[in-house]
């Protein structure tokens, strides 16, 4: 099974730190959920579609009628196996929001179409930290938007947070913890603010114009705080950020770490599929579509997909699992690997399983809450040079 996603670029506003593709300009909305629409066509799936997701941007920026759309061609084109909602066997079929969009009138739209999980983006519940990122909502619309989406069936929430801001305290860190768990919600993602380059955020510190991003060891005692908060609470701590109930893990993000196949539609997505008839290791080829709105609509206007390829190679294949594998609680399954890649992974694991940062069952590879905290050494360690 496969999954779908659909990257809805457009913002009212851009917020400092996100380094993901976007505009502001909303003229191109009705032009490119057309195109979006023709590119389905243009790529069939032969396997059915287990997840959709609908990310961004904030893709809470379309129209009833243009949700409408994309659904009805997403039914038009692909295999769906029924929906039976919440975390059960249907298609798990996420869309992102932001809190201030959750209006009475939205979710009247979302009770319309097929939506079982919603992804919002609180960030954080104090407004001066929501001010600083140029956020649109305030700490208190988080809240009155869950409601509203329960009020409608959404039976599925998961909320995003962020720490590690320009003199935020650990005490500040733990009220945001407890407002999030206060909403009882199914799903956590929690991400360090990072500074990505191209960012305002990064233009603004690169110039002084800021306090620094908090240090290294304050970072780590927040996440330490973050596991022990959360898991108490009965979340499940199933990939490095992020925490879910159990039977809520997301399903469609779960895809990306076990080497599912999944299909990218619009400006900037990404699309990965597994090749067969080689000899060794499962090739593969990855694919991403032009980040740029009017290019991509015109490419697809005259019948092409504006994307380029690159074939995954044995040894990028082996690397890629390394690199995103491990940063599950389920770990690297070693029977998926080739003896020649089996082998040389147990050897270079070895040192890091004699000083308890990572656990072997002579199945899976695991990383442990010790080596959690230098993940990044690990895998680079582990890699195929």
């Amino acid at each position: 099974m496969a999954g779908l996603y659909i990257h809805i670029p457009f913002c009212k506003s851009r917020c400092i730190y996100c380094g993901f593709y976007s505009t502001t300009d909303s003229k191109w909305r009705q032009n490119y959920v057309d195109a979006v629409c023709r590119e389905m066509e243009m790529r069939p799936s032969a396997e059915p579609i287990k997840t959709i997701y609908l990310g961004g941007g904030t893709p809470s920026q379309l129209t009833g009628e243009q949700l409408q759309q994309i659904f009805i061609y997403i039914n038009k084109v692909y295999s769906l196996p029924s929906i039976q909602g919440g975390a059960g066997g249907g298609p798990e079929i996420t869309i992102e929001v932001n809190p201030d969009d959750v209006s009475l009138e939205y979710v009247a739209i979302l009770s319309q179409l097929p939506i079982n999980r919603v992804s919002m983006g609180a960030q954080t519940f104090d407004n001066d930290r929501l001010r600083f990122l140029h956020r649109r909502h305030t700490a208190e619309q988080v809240p009155l938007a869950v409601q509203r989406l329960r009020d409608v069936g959404i039976r599925n929430i998961s909320v995003d947070l962020m720490y590690g801001f320009p003199n935020e305290t650990l005490a500040d860190w733990q009220l945001d913890i407890d407002a999030v768990l206060s909403l009882d919600v199914e799903h956590l993602s929690a991400y360090c603010l990072m500074i990505e380059e191209g960012t305002p955020l990064a233009r603004m510190l690169h110039k002084g114009n800021g306090s620094p991003i908090c240090d290294e060891e304050l970072e780590r005692q927040m996440y330490e705080v973050l596991i022990d908060r959360l898991t108490a609470a009965g979340y499940e701590h199933y990939e490095i950020s992020n925490f879910a109930k159990p039977g809520f893990r997301s399903r469609h993000n779960s895809s990306y770490w076990n080497d599912t196949p999944y299909i990218g539609l619009g400006a900037a997505a990404h699309s990965y599929a597994v090749l067969d008839g080689f000899a060794d290791e499962p090739h593969a080829v990855r694919s991403w579509n032009i980040a740029d709105i009017r290019q991509y609509i015109d490419a697809i206007h005259r019948g092409e997909i504006p994307c380029e390829r690159e074939l995954i190679d044995a040894d990028t294949h082996y690397n890629d699992r390394i690199t995103v594998a491990l940063r599950t609680s389920d770990g690297l399954d070693l029977d998926t690997l080739s003896d020649k890649y089996r082998n040389y992974c147990l050897r270079e694991a070895q040192r890091f399983i004699t000083d308890g940062l990572l656990r072997c069952d002579g199945h899976r590879l695991v990383l442990t809450r010790k080596g959690l905290f230098v993940s990044d050494y690990i895998m680079g360690s582990l890699v195929y040079a």
